[in-house]
Formats: structure tokens, sequence, C-alpha cells
């Protein structure tokens, strides 16, 4: 079975060659106290049995994609980016084209949770670079709380060729239930046909332990709403309180509800397939 990670974060230390921006509200803190590298990442791959991975640059390193860019390049077979940008910077055109001249970047990833891109989200100010991700169809990937679905649902309306991805199952702070409060609003967008969700970082969303079953049945309704080609296996390596085996097995081994096809689907093939990343 290929196994292929929706969402991995990379980062180095900050130095004064390559510092990080200064830490304050709007920041998170590491996930880790040491950075993580993508010679450590290949080597949890291996020992988890995940063959492909989409790095993302973590928040706190700033918008820069230049670690995760180097990664994919040395490993071309096992990694692709999904790149941040800084909307602030640029105009929609100078973004796209520099993605589409790098083979690595597939497409962009927005964390509309926090300031400053959550007011570019409420304020409508994305909406060129939504008209020309769709004429390319470029994927996005977005973490967005739940309060916002209605401005996330409105760019899936108005750009129904964009290729869209909810991270998280659009889940919000706490546990289990708290963090599941606002489900129905995420099942709500399954009428967009170019809305998929990543099933990703599950596991920090629930106080349960291995194999995290009070996860299962919400799961379960993200794939009877979607489809399994449009639900994507992740871990969010970075943030789980469990191992990576564990993060794989909990899908491969302990929900026999799903059918063979649907967790190849999940697992990996439906991922590739909509970054277009051949198998």
């Amino acid at each position: 079975m290929l196994i292929a990670d929706a969402q991995v974060h990379i980062w180095a230390p900050s130095t004064p060659q390559r510092p990080w921006p200064p830490a304050g509200p709007d920041l998170p803190a590491p996930h880790r106290e040491t950075p993580f590298s993508a010679e450590q990442l290949l080597a949890d791959m291996r020992g988890a049995g995940v063959d492909r991975a989409v790095l993302i640059s973590p928040v706190f390193e700033g918008t820069r994609n230049d670690l995760v860019l180097a990664a994919a390049r040395a490993h071309p077979g096992r990694f692709v980016v999904m790149g941040r940008i800084d909307p602030a910077h640029g105009a929609p055109e100078h973004w796209l084209d520099e993605l589409r001249a790098e083979p690595a970047m597939r497409g962009l990833r927005f964390t509309f949770h926090r300031p400053p891109l959550r007011q570019w989200l409420l304020e409508g100010k994305l909406a060129p670079l939504w008209r020309q991700a769709e004429a390319l169809g470029i994927p996005v990937m977005v973490m967005a709380a739940a309060r916002d679905f209605a401005h996330i649902e409105k760019i899936a309306a108005q750009y129904p060729g964009l290729p869209l991805a909810i991270d998280h199952l659009g889940l919000g702070h706490g546990k289990d239930e708290e963090a599941f409060g606002h489900f129905d609003a995420l099942l709500a967008l399954a009428r967009y046909p170019n809305v998929v969700v990543k099933a990703s970082c599950l596991p920090h969303y629930t106080a349960d332990a291995y194999p995290f079953a009070r996860l299962h049945p919400w799961l379960r309704r993200a794939v009877e709403a979607f489809g399994a080609q449009r639900v994507f296996w992740g871990s969010d390596l970075s943030r789980l309180p469990c191992s990576y085996a564990e993060c794989v097995t909990m899908f491969t081994r302990e929900m026999p509800w799903l059918a063979e096809e649907q967790l190849q689907l999940i697992m990996g093939r439906a991922l590739c397939a909509w970054l277009k990343w051949p198998v």
C-alpha cells in the first residue's frame, strides 16, 4: 500500500544567518524543543512505513520555503512542498508564477486561523489569487476555524475549479466532543466537489489512547460525507502525542469498516492524484 503523508513540518534552528521572526502572540511556540530535519523525517518514515510526505514550513519559522524546497529537491521521490506566501508582498501573478517555476512546489497552504492572514480572508483580499489558482488548477490547503467556514464556503462556491483542502478535519481547540463541536459545519462543505479534507493530526484532538477509538465515528462520518477519494490521511508528525507508526496503523489496522479500496485512497493515492504527484 502506498502511504503518503498529507502534512509534515520540518525546520532548522533560528540563527543570525537565518533568523526566525520575533516571538509574539501571533506566532505559536515550536512543536518540539529541538529542530526537526528532513533526515530525521526520512528515518521516521522508514520506521513507520511511510513512502512520501508533503512538507510545509511551520509558521513559527516565518513565511519561507527554503528548507522544505531544499529537502524536496534532494529527495524528489519522497517529498513535495505546499508553499507559504506573504500576501502583503507582491501580486498574485508573481506568487503563482514563482510557484509554477518550482517543480517541487505543488500548491499553497494558508493558516487562516491566525492574524493577519485571517483578516485577508474576512476582507476577501485574496480573490485575485483564487481566480488565478483556479485557472491554473493549483491546489490550496487551508487551516481555518469553524467560525470562518462561511468564508471558505464562499470561496469553494465562487471558484468551483479551485482544488481546496481543509486541514485537520476543520477541528478546533480541545479534545474529543469539544474539538468536534462544529463538525457538522465541516460536513456541510462536502456538497462542493472541489473541497477535500485532510484527516491529519487526529490523535492530537483526543484524550483517548491508541487506537483512539473515540475518533473513529467522526472519521467515518467524514468518509461517508466526502467519499474516500476526498479524505487524505496525514500526521502533522511534530504535534503527535503518539508514535508515527501508531498514527498509520490506527487507520490501516484498527478501522475494519474501511474497505481496501477506501483505505488505499485515504492513505495516499487520493492525495497523490490531487497533487498530480505520479505514483
